[in-house]
């Protein structure tokens, strides 16, 4: 044993700290979780999704995604997408849809990746990079806050810094709002900046980094009626149309609002109801 303090402390500091972690097995799962504290990416058994012939309304957002992603499993170049708009109307569940669609036919890996979670996205990436395997990151709900820094760790994915984003990863991510900020947000900045056309130009441009704008705008009632229909057809709820058009107008009603989410919550009591059981 060494004499010398530092070499002394130095080992003990090397005992102390945890061994690196191995890489994954990627063949484990389809879908894998990545968590911090410590950096691990958790295996999904099964991704909760719902079939894509079920998603009504969105046949715009679903194709163009559905051929981006297509083309991203194939090797072929393929960009970011960014799904804003209405609440409810289906945008985290296209993206697991579209995936479920595509890894039938040409294998590609989902990973989701908290909001919180992005000032440790270099970590994942280097997972990432080296892995055999065609990743679709997936970022859910994501906006930012007028004190958060985190969209910064974004530009890591999309721009990738010299190393350039791994070309085995596409990053799909969800959001309320087109910029990712509040438009009060956007505003105040532009209002109070010496150059207001300088102020927010890093944070709204980030957008602008992603190559898809995928729009989701609310439901008519036709199409919410139409959701519903479908979920029964497919999970054998059996009830006749006015009784179900009477029923599901008063759900909406007392939820203020239609959408794709009202629709799947609409069917699941109607289930309930009907003996019938669903995945959830």
């Amino acid at each position: 044993m060494s004499t010398d303090p530092l070499i002394r402390i130095a080992e003990a500091l090397e005992r102390m700290a945890p061994a690196p972690r191995a890489t994954p097995d990627f063949d484990a799962a389809d879908g894998f979780v990545w968590h911090v504290d410590p950096d691990r990416l958790a295996p999904v058994a099964q991704v909760n999704r719902v079939e894509i012939d079920l998603l009504i309304g969105v046949d715009r957002a679903r194709d163009t995604l559905l051929a981006n992603t297509s083309q991203f499993a194939r090797g072929l170049p393929a960009n970011n997408a960014l799904l804003w708009g209405a609440r409810g109307m289906g945008k985290s569940s296209l993206v697991k849809a579209v995936h479920a669609a595509v890894n039938a036919e040409h294998p590609v890996k989902i990973v989701e990746l908290q909001r919180e979670d992005l000032p440790s996205v270099g970590r994942l990436l280097t997972h990432l990079r080296g892995a055999p395997h065609r990743f679709i990151l997936f970022c859910d709900d994501l906006s930012f806050s007028h004190d958060d820094e985190h969209y910064k760790s974004l530009k890591a994915v999309l721009d990738g810094g010299i190393e350039g984003r791994p070309e085995n990863v596409v990053l799909y991510a969800t959001s309320n709002r087109r910029h990712l900020m509040p438009r009060d947000m956007i505003e105040n900045e532009r209002s109070t900046a010496i150059s207001p056309s300088e102020a927010t130009e890093e944070k709204v441009s980030l957008s602008d980094r992603f190559g898809l704008w995928l729009g989701f705008h609310p439901c008519s009632q036709d199409e919410y009626l139409a959701m519903i229909r479908g979920y029964c057809d497919a999970h054998g709820v059996d009830i006749a149309d006015e009784y179900l058009r009477a029923e599901a107008i008063e759900w909406q009603a007392t939820r203020g609002g239609r959408s794709g989410r009202v629709a799947w919550q609409f069917f699941l009591d109607l289930a309930g109801r009907h003996g019938v059981q669903v995945p959830q």
